[in-house]
């Protein structure tokens, strides 16, 4: 696979220009396995996550086959269909594509809550060859009948695991509805529990199954570090640490969008750039603070799991866990988010005694220790106490975890699996 070019894999001219315009060179692995059997027609089933170039993957063979089984627009109805978690995700996934079509005249549109719904009925009004959508404000619109989907040739269902998350999947199975059975579908996860395994099944004719990058996995270039320090002392512990690294562009994840707020606010009261990002804030209150920490205008920007998946900003150099994830899987998409495009990155997770489980957790999915931060600092002391409390704690803690999946109400963190404000985001 490692010979592989975009030639090879049979792309039309006019893709194939815009790829060298992107600097695209050689296919990712996903790419390669997944654009000649999508070509053809079939169904796939994808095990990936962001980074792996699976927006390419999926994208450059269904503009293919909408430019060349070109159609007469039908008002209101959409050729495909990209379905989404989140408002980040859906823009991220229209400027890709709109970049690798651009030598190619097809009709784009993108809806989302959280904004006005006129703009983008308009945008449906005359048809659209490919539609990006969230599942709740396209439920809202079928609902109007301002979108038909009886035409669909193509769906793709991205980030199917952190639908569930969100409590989507209901939508989406509605969403099906208005489908016609006969149609290609594309399903991506990055993990595979029951409740998706079985709408991936209900949906998908005879698929083959790409799988990159397990999620146990993390970057080889990331450097992930655990730093043991009480809650209390998390702040100043972070604000030592922009000091002593110099660090120009850090993403800081903590569990609730209320502790965002705060620690954004108490950042720029110590003269360092901050912007919080989460579910509550207003579209363009989210897309501000994206563009100001792209830019360089914020040297921090603070975000919750709702969001992390959607955030693809290059020159990332440290992702800071200021508070740990109460899901394991979320750790790695977290970090993810450094080391992009063949970079390295260093990743820095605080852990107080209530979140040593979570930990456990962690090490226990990546089946590996997570590296203890030995560097000099004015809480050394305390992180040296701390770890050895928590090296003390650690086997009896897995034997005393109790199995029930959600463990989000130690200590006032925060919700479960499910929990954390409302439906649509």
């Amino acid at each position: 696979m490692s010979n592989i070019t975009f030639p090879d894999l049979q792309l039309i001219d006019p893709i194939l220009r815009a790829l060298t315009e992107e600097n695209y060179s050689i296919p990712t692995p996903i790419q390669a396995q997944s654009i000649p059997h999508l070509l053809e027609g079939g169904d796939l089933l994808g095990c990936a996550q962001t980074g792996t170039g699976k927006t390419a993957a999926f994208a450059l063979p269904m503009l293919q086959r909408l430019h060349l089984t070109r159609q007469r627009y039908n008002r209101k109805h959409a050729r495909s269909l990209i379905l989404t978690p989140t408002r980040e995700l859906a823009l991220q996934i229209a400027d890709n594509i709109k970049n690798y079509g651009r030598h190619l005249n097809l009709r784009y549109a993108t809806i989302f809550g959280g904004v006005g719904q006129n703009p983008q009925v308009q945008a449906l009004l005359p048809g659209v060859d490919i539609l990006i959508a969230t599942p709740g404000r396209l439920l809202d619109l079928i609902g109007q009948q301002h979108v038909k989907l009886e035409q669909v040739e193509i769906l793709v269902l991205d980030e199917a695991d952190r639908m569930l998350d969100m409590g989507f999947i209901r939508d989406v199975q509605k969403i099906l509805v208005h489908l016609p059975k006969q149609r290609q579908t594309l399903f991506f996860s990055a993990t595979m529990p029951n409740e998706v395994a079985g709408l991936a099944n209900s949906m998908l004719s005879n698929p083959i199954k790409v799988e990159v990058n397990p999620v146990s996995s993390t970057a080889e270039r990331i450097d992930d570090q655990v730093l043991f320090v009480e809650s209390t002392k998390k702040s100043s512990l972070l604000l030592e640490i922009l000091r002593e690294h110099d660090i120009e562009r850090a993403l800081v994840f903590t569990r609730t969008k209320h502790r965002a707020n705060r620690l954004a606010k108490e950042l720029n009261e110590k003269r360092v750039r901050a912007d919080a990002i989460h579910g509550n804030k207003s579209q363009n209150a989210r897309q501000r603070a994206l563009a100001d920490f792209t830019d360089g205008r914020l040297r921090v920007l603070v975000a919750t799991d709702i969001v992390a998946r959607g955030i693809d900003v290059e020159g990332i150099t440290h992702v800071i866990n200021y508070d740990l994830p109460n899901e394991p899987e979320s750790y790695v998409h977290r970090i993810g988010r450094t080391a992009r495009a063949g970079t390295s990155g260093i990743a820095m997770s605080f852990c107080d005694h209530e979140e040593s489980e979570y930990l456990a957790d962690i090490e226990k999915l990546l089946q590996r220790r997570v590296n203890i931060y030995t560097e000099h600092s004015h809480h050394a002391e305390a992180i040296a106490e701390n770890h050895a409390q928590y090296v003390q704690r650690r086997s009896g803690a897995i034997s005393r975890r109790p199995s029930s999946p959600s463990r989000g109400g130690r200590g006032g963190h925060g919700a479960g699996r499910h929990g954390g404000g409302g439906r649509r985001r």
